[in-house]
């Protein structure tokens, strides 16, 4: 039942947000007493770790995956930004900025999480991708890593990025183009424009 819970709770809060939801709004959902939410999770606060932190050990347990199938690099990141985007498709609420604002040290638990990740990760696809020859010799391996973070985390801000004006998958797609754009050689660019082609 907690799996299921948690299962649950997590599809909620993507699509309507952290704060929105309540334990009565996953009860009524599940068809199930608040009592027994209860049961396995003593409040909304650790419910929503345990939603917020399993979310990311998906995520980051597939990106794993992924990188271990040693695809060229730019085709590696096409993989990575189609399964992550896969995983968020419920994301509807800018539940991030509410995740922020009610649950900061989750949050905050889960932005270090991100970042350790997403710097190993990309730290190895930009050296790789220098070695092979498909990113520029001369590229600052540490600061495009963390430029790279802060323009993930930068594109879910819905006050940057209403979300009338752009869909979540536009804004992951043209975030990939323009970090690939900054650090391709000529044949990474021709590499990149086929899998678009091929995405498309």
């Amino acid at each position: 039942m907690k799996e299921k819970i948690v299962q649950k709770a997590t599809q909620m809060f993507l699509s309507l947000g952290f704060k929105s939801v309540t334990m009565d709004d996953i009860a009524s959902d599940m068809g199930i007493s608040k009592k027994t939410i209860y049961q396995s999770f003593s409040n909304k606060n650790c419910l929503v770790k345990e939603c917020v932190l399993g979310l990311f050990d998906t995520i980051s347990s597939g990106v794993d995956k992924i990188v271990q199938e040693k695809k060229n690099p730019i085709e590696e990141l096409f993989e990575i930004k189609n399964f992550i985007a896969k995983h968020l498709k419920d994301e509807q609420s800018s539940p991030m900025c509410q995740l922020q604002k009610y649950f900061p040290k989750i949050h905050e638990s889960l932005h270090q999480k991100q970042l350790s990740k997403l710097e190993e990760c990309i730290k190895v696809n930009l050296h790789r991708g220098v070695e092979i020859g498909l990113f520029r010799k001369e590229i600052p391996v540490d600061f495009i890593g963390r430029i790279y973070f802060v323009g993930i985390q930068g594109i879910r801000d819905k006050t940057i990025f209403p979300e009338e004006q752009y869909t979540n998958n536009d804004l992951i797609e043209q975030h990939l183009e323009y970090h690939l754009r900054a650090i391709c050689t000529v044949q990474g660019l021709e590499i990149m424009k086929e899998l678009q082609n091929k995405n498309t």
